[in-house]
């Protein structure tokens, strides 16, 4: 799966926004390049609301270890919930992770710094991941677009 791909995919979901940092949208220079996935309805970035989902291009202070220096490298990102990351990793998100390499290629993995918050990743998405990767897209939509439900039920008028 190409970057171009994984955005398609996920903008052809319902009520998705993808935000992509640029140099002079006002954006932190850290994040250029980055595209970040909300649910969204009405097109307009929510308030106070995480990403359902990201691709980051590149290595970040303190994440490192996923080697997203090398040459077309990049790393997809999905809130998993902890079902999802349990079934994948074999653990449940606060427990120890195993001792996976952040930086291989084309494997499910629990997210080297939010892992614990329930969080899987994807380095170089392939062959092997293809399938499961569309599957943890739409599940964090689902999950986003139920919370993004609940929150306006609760809002008062």
């Amino acid at each position: 799966m190409t970057i171009d791909e994984i955005i398609a995919f996920v903008e052809d979901l319902e009520g998705v926004l993808a935000v992509r940092p640029a140099p002079g949208d006002g954006s932190p220079e850290i994040s250029w390049g980055d595209t970040f996935f909300y649910y969204a309805p009405g097109g307009v970035m929510p308030a106070a609301t995480q990403p359902f989902a990201t691709i980051v291009t590149k290595d970040c202070p303190g994440d490192e270890r996923s080697r997203l220096d090398r040459p077309d490298t990049f790393r997809v990102n999905v809130a998993a919930g902890k079902q999802s990351f349990s079934d994948w990793t074999g653990h449940a998100p606060r427990e120890p992770a195993h001792d996976d390499d952040p930086g291989i290629g084309d494997a499910v993995i629990a997210h080297p710094v939010y892992g614990s918050a329930g969080w899987l990743a994807v380095v170089n998405p392939g062959r092997r991941t293809d399938g499961a990767v569309r599957v943890l897209l739409r599940e964090a939509h689902h999950r986003a677009r139920a919370r993004h439900e609940r929150r306006a039920g609760s809002t008062p008028g």
